[in-house]
């Protein structure tokens, strides 16, 4: 497999299409975010396998808080299960945890539990997941200037919320949709992109790896002749 020479260091994932693989089988929408979440692991196993050092995933964005009350609830609590149910496997397998975001427009319990994970895991040293939750570029951006701003700094990057993580090397949104959704708006500047049809439901090993496929193939050059 070519991509096993020519691996990214960070993946981060837009992850569209679980309201319509639900609507396609005449299911609520929850049930595709639920199935979504077979997806989620589907990655991070493929890409501890590869050894790739960071994964990341859009999973909730400060517009999506505009969706109805039911829904938000659902996805917060499936949230909060799922990483409780992955914790014993993060600690196993060396895994870093973090979610990023808005973290004061979350609940006491989630923000609770969220805090345990990243204390429980915080030695791990051989792969790091991200949770991008309550987050958008803008707010990340505005927050970091003024941060910035207040304590005298002179570049950017060392205060916005990804602060010492590596820039994504390789986008990969699902769904067939073609934008960034106000997603590290910053951070994606020389980060390839790679669109693919398939709905995340769906998504799984067989996909990831035709998607680092693809990355191979590229002649990445940030703005340098080659």
């Amino acid at each position: 497999m070519e991509s096993l020479s020519k691996l990214p260091v960070h993946v981060t994932f837009i992850m569209d299409g679980n309201g319509r693989w639900a609507r396609q089988r005449g299911k609520e929408r929850v049930e595709g975010h639920f199935e979504g979440v077979e997806s989620v692991r589907a990655v991070m196993q493929t890409s501890h396998e590869l050894g790739i050092r960071y994964i990341s995933f859009f999973a909730f964005s400060e517009e999506n808080w505009n969706r109805s009350e039911a829904e938000v609830t659902a996805l917060m609590g499936l949230m909060l299960r799922a990483m409780e149910k992955e914790l014993p496997t993060f600690i196993g397998n060396g895994v870093r945890f973090r979610v990023i975001g808005n973290r004061a427009r979350l609940s006491e319990e989630l923000n609770a539990t969220i805090d345990r994970i990243e204390a429980s895991t915080a030695g791990g040293s051989h792969m790091t997941i991200i949770i991008f939750l309550s987050y958008s570029g803008k707010w990340d951006i505005q927050q970091a200037a003024e941060r910035m701003a207040e304590t005298g700094g002179r570049k950017i990057e060392d205060f916005l919320a990804t602060a010492g993580i590596p820039d994504p090397d390789l986008m990969i949104r699902t769904s067939g949709e073609q934008r960034i959704s106000n997603y590290m708006l910053w951070q994606l500047a020389y980060t390839e992109f790679v669109f693919t049809d398939t709905l995340w439901p769906d998504f799984r090993k067989q996909e990831y790896l035709a998607a680092l496929e693809e990355y191979a193939s590229r002649d990445r050059r940030f703005g340098k002749v080659k």
